[in-house]
């Protein structure tokens, strides 16, 4: 199974997923819009229902796809998530004190065969 990451990595995909967002729409309408064919839209549709980022319902004869909200949460979290552990491990890294530093030492240290 592919995840949402690995289907937004496509910049068609991209580009639907983006479409989708705005307003939920038919493969034809889709494919009207970008460089690509019908069966190509189609295909780029599945790869992303299969990560969980987008879902389908059926209107008569045709689908709708739409962003799947629960998918795009569990992406939210995994983005939140990173972005926190990015920020904590900034802050330990500015919090920690410099070892080339003599700002935190109480001596000074002179070179070997220096005298005072």
């Amino acid at each position: 199974m592919i995840d949402g990451w690995a289907a937004l990595g496509d910049p068609t995909r991209r580009t639907i997923f983006g479409q989708l967002a705005a307003a939920p729409s038919a493969v034809g309408e889709l494919a009207n819009t970008l460089p690509v064919s019908r069966p190509a839209v189609s295909q780029h549709l599945k790869i992303l229902k299969t990560a969980g980022l987008v879902i389908d319902d059926r209107a008569g004869a045709r689908r709708i796809y739409r962003v799947n909200q629960s998918g795009l949460r569990q992406m939210r979290a995994e983005l939140d998530a990173f972005w926190n552990d990015t920020l904590t491990a900034y802050k330990r890294a500015v919090e920690q004190p410099d070892p080339t530093s003599n700002e935190h030492t109480n001596h000074v240290h002179h070179p070997p065969g220096e005298n005072r």
